[in-house]
């Protein structure tokens, strides 16, 4: 699978024909990189209920140009924009353009670490926490422009593959919330569409389990996946670490809410179970070990924006 993975760059053109540089990936099922799942398509891969053979991803942390979201090189990555903001930005290039969705990133999480390539990358101003002698070009003193560190610092460690997923700025991502603790999506790769995800929208759903919905309650020891209560509390822990006292169901790990297996990595999690609570991935400059392609951190309001939050567009075949 790496190497169906390492070699599917490609150059799309957006509606003013300016090029994008893309990574393709491929249709895959939870099984392939979920021990013990189902035998079914991962949710990035199904819009409107039916299968697409392929996501394009930004190789690069966006840049905004004219008003538009682009993947280019040695950029420097666009940031202070809100949620909304960076959706609109990205909708702009035309038909299939779109703000990476969480199932996406949760699909490339997922293949980087079957293929034991979890990136590194930009988490301590300017250099990788844990290999300090790989680093980026560095401006503003902590930030590095896109694409700019080893190959390491890309999902498959290869130069074509998706870069700054570990660290540099945080990013949005678009398909999932917190409501009051309470977890909610858009159905598949929904949110890849022109859909309405405001807050009062429709299109959220809860994930069930049973006839009860996935929640996040804070604990003593950190956070728990649950369909009990979730209080109204704010707290964190190592995504390893997260708790559970239900049958945890194959969605959750697929969308990268709660670990696939037992392996060990530092990536941490964070959560607000008062209100809405809009999602950033990957971490910051100075996150150092806690950054990473399964850091989340769910406790922004859609109207926030800082010097520290940027995204990614992404595309699917229209």
């Amino acid at each position: 699978m790496r190497g169906e993975m390492s070699m599917c760059n490609k150059v799309l053109l957006d509606n003013t024909g300016k090029p994008n540089m893309m990574v393709r990936i491929p249709k895959f099922k939870l099984s392939d990189v979920i021990p013990g799942a189902a035998d079914v398509t991962h949710p990035a891969f199904i819009v409107d209920g039916a299968e697409i053979d392929e996501i394009y991803i930004s190789q690069y942390q966006n840049a905004i140009i004219d008003g538009k979201a682009y993947s280019l090189p040695f950029q420097r990555p666009g940031v202070k924009v809100n949620f909304d903001t960076a959706r609109e930005l990205c909708a702009a290039k035309g038909p299939g353009w779109h703000l990476m969705t969480n199932a996406e990133w949760a699909a490339v999480a997922l293949l980087s670490k079957k293929n034991n390539t979890l990136p590194r990358g930009n988490n301590h101003w300017g250099c990788d926490y844990s290999h300090r002698g790989e680093k980026g070009v560095v401006f503003d003193d902590c930030k590095i422009l896109t694409g700019s560190g080893p190959a390491a610092w890309s999902h498959d460690h290869t130069p074509y593959g998706i870069f700054d997923l570990n660290g540099n700025v945080w990013e949005w991502v678009s398909g999932l919330r917190l409501l009051d603790g309470e977890i909610q999506i858009i159905e598949g790769n929904n949110a890849a569409k022109p859909i309405d995800l405001s807050l009062a929208s429709d299109e959220w759903k809860p994930i069930l389990l049973g006839d009860k919905n996935l929640k996040y309650a804070l604990t003593d020891n950190g956070v728990k996946l649950t369909t009990e209560d979730a209080g109204e509390d704010w707290g964190g822990t190592k995504f390893m670490d997260l708790e559970t006292d239900i049958q945890v169901p194959d969605i959750a790990k697929a969308l990268a809410l709660f670990p696939a297996d037992d392996a060990k990595f530092t990536d941490y999690f964070w959560a607000d179970c008062e209100g809405e609570s809009l999602p950033i991935r990957g971490g910051g400059w100075n996150d150092a070990a806690y950054a990473g392609v399964f850091s989340l951190y769910l406790d922004n309001a859609r109207t926030d924006s800082s010097n520290s939050i940027g995204f990614r567009s992404a595309y699917i075949p229209v």
